[in-house]
């Protein structure tokens, strides 16, 4: 069975002033489509969005994705 990414950044939004899809979206640059996919699991995102996402909450990497096998 494939590894899946799991994240943290619904529960990171809400931790930040209850932060929108849309507003996280605009602060990367990327559609609210992609946080959505994003947080439902439906898309792993780049290596460079992961570590933007990352930097935005002041965490690393492995501090917003882990790899659930």
């Amino acid at each position: 069975m494939p590894a899946t990414i799991q994240n943290r950044v619904r529960e990171l939004r809400y931790q930040n002033d209850q932060m929108t899809q849309q507003a996280l979206a605009d602060e990367l640059g990327v559609s609210r489509q992609t946080i959505i996919a994003i947080e439902s699991g439906r898309y792993a995102p780049s290596l460079e969005l992961a570590l933007k996402i990352a930097r935005h909450f002041g965490l690393t990497v492995e501090g917003v994705f882990e790899l659930a096998e």
